[in-house]
């Protein structure tokens, strides 16, 4: 088993320390879906929503979102992000976010490109909730990371 690396020997949390790691291209994109019911689907594509185009909203937060990961989430470092795409689309039963993320660094963009997508589908899910609120967000999940010590990885 291998050993989880931001807990150190006395079990506590702990920012890894990344100083003496090379900077390299690094790259992760994430997935996640809203399913909704056809007729909200059909009120987020329109664009013509009471609070605007849902789409553009959640793309805009989603890349916001990103650029604030170690805000949200405690260890992360900083990182300066080279490019975040947030991409919604309409599918079968709902919306697709994909998230892609890009930077040269020292430690990868997983958690960037994990936070735009669940921010983006947040973001989906208030915009529409006045239409309907049992609308689920599922399946967020990375789909793939490119550099770093540990390689590439592949869902």
């Amino acid at each position: 088993m291998s050993k989880l690396t931001h807990i150190d020997d006395q079990g506590r949390a702990r920012m890894v320390d990344v100083s003496d790691k090379p900077a390299t291209a690094r790259e992760a994109v994430a997935t996640g879906f809203v399913r909704m019911a056809p007729e909200t689907l059909a009120l987020a594509v329109s664009g013509t929503g009471r609070k605007g185009d849902v789409r553009a909203v959640a793309e805009l937060a989603g890349v916001m979102a990103a650029k604030k990961t170690s805000d949200l989430i405690p260890l992360c470092h900083p990182l300066a992000l080279s490019k975040v795409v947030v991409e919604v689309e309409p599918a079968d039963g709902g919306l697709s976010v994909t998230a892609r993320v890009k930077t040269t660094g020292p430690t990868g963009v997983e958690m960037e490109a994990l936070t735009a997508v669940s921010v983006a589908c947040l973001t989906i899910y208030d915009m529409l909730k006045a239409a309907e609120k049992g609308m689920v967000i599922e399946a967020v999940r990375l789909l793939e990371k490119t550099g770093g010590k540990s390689g590439d990885w592949s869902a």
